[in-house]
């Protein structure tokens, strides 16, 4: 297996696509556009729209899509696209072309990561031998794990973000009772987070308390914090970052991620400044009679923009080193 370069690289979320170019195996990567997913009709159009721009026809494609993949197909889970990679290998006259699931190459792309591109929470981040989890927030939750098969890496997808979600203590039962459920009338983990689900926290939490939350998203939510770290939004943010470590630490008890978690997307680094460490490692950590364990797992926050572009650079450039299908996941 082998894709023939130039490589066209896409990461696509339910709010954002994300495009860059690795003109060969060992060249750096050159970024291009970043579009919104809903100002397109289809998949097709917007790789049209970023080849545009790009000076040189690639020979193949790489994408990463939010939604489950099945072979070579993707309907995004948070937006209207449905992707078939042979359809899209021939709109854009591509020799050979791969889909993945936005978390399978966040997964994939952990060899990849640079110590300077992350942060540690809690001051450490060992990486030992065992499986490896990430998950981040976006305009959904994802999660995956990487594990060792063989030399080779391999990724397993999730749609973690879609688990039931349950309160801890008198203060979040009464956030429960007035968190919106009327999308799939359930509380499930992208209820409260997510980009979405940040805002819904939001309005929870000040009717919890008696009060109206003025009625804005996540951006202005974000945005409200940083301008008042004292105030309401802020709160919601730092309870936020409890909610992560409690499920973050359910996930790497449940794969025994001793490899350690790594934390992505694009929500999160916007949130740095409202993590306290020790209150994160408490959190993660009250796993008992497991605490032991969970105290040698370290954790750390990706701060560094589109990393997984580089990830599915370094696919291309090596693919026997990843564990993938590609006989069944190939578009050619």
């Amino acid at each position: 297996m082998n894709f023939p370069f130039p490589v066209l690289l896409c990461d696509i979320g339910g709010t954002n696509a994300r495009f860059a170019l690795a003109r060969s195996p060992a060249a750096q990567l050159e970024y291009g556009p970043h579009l919104k997913t809903a100002d397109y009709p289809s998949f097709e159009a917007a790789v049209a729209n970023a080849l545009s721009g790009l000076g040189v026809k690639p020979r193949s494609l790489i994408a990463c899509a939010a939604g489950p993949v099945n072979q070579r197909s993707v309907k995004l889970t948070n937006a209207a696209w449905s992707i078939d990679g042979e359809k899209a290998a021939e709109a854009a006259g591509l020799d050979q072309g791969l889909l993945l699931n936005d978390f399978e190459a966040q997964a994939l792309a952990l060899p990849a990561l640079q110590t300077a591109w992350t942060r540690p929470i809690g001051g450490f981040f060992d990486a030992k031998p065992g499986a490896q989890l990430i998950l981040g927030l976006g305009t959904g939750l994802g999660a995956a794990a990487l594990l060792e098969i063989e030399g080779r890496h391999f990724a397993l997808s999730s749609e973690a973000g879609h688990m039931d979600f349950g309160p801890v203590g008198e203060e979040q039962a009464a956030i429960w009772r007035h968190l919106d459920t009327s999308e799939h009338g359930r509380v499930s983990v992208e209820t409260v987070l997510s980009g979405a689900g940040l805002a819904r926290l939001h309005r929870a939490r000040c009717a919890a308390a008696g009060r109206i939350a003025p009625d804005f998203d996540e951006v202005a939510l974000i945005e409200n914090a940083h301008a008042r770290p004292n105030g309401e939004e802020a709160e919601t943010l730092r309870l936020a970052w409890t909610l992560v470590a409690r499920f973050a630490g359910d996930l790497a008890l449940a794969l025994l991620a001793k490899g350690g978690v790594t934390f992505s997307g694009g929500v999160l680094p916007r949130l740095a400044d409202f993590l306290d460490p020790h209150e994160f490692r408490a959190h993660f950590e009250d796993k008992a009679p497991f605490g032991d364990l969970m105290r040698g797992i370290g954790a750390r926050l990706i701060v560094a923009e589109d990393v997984v572009l580089a990830g599915m650079g370094a696919i291309a450039a090596a693919p026997q080193a990843y564990a993938i299908n590609y006989a069944r996941r190939a578009w050619r």
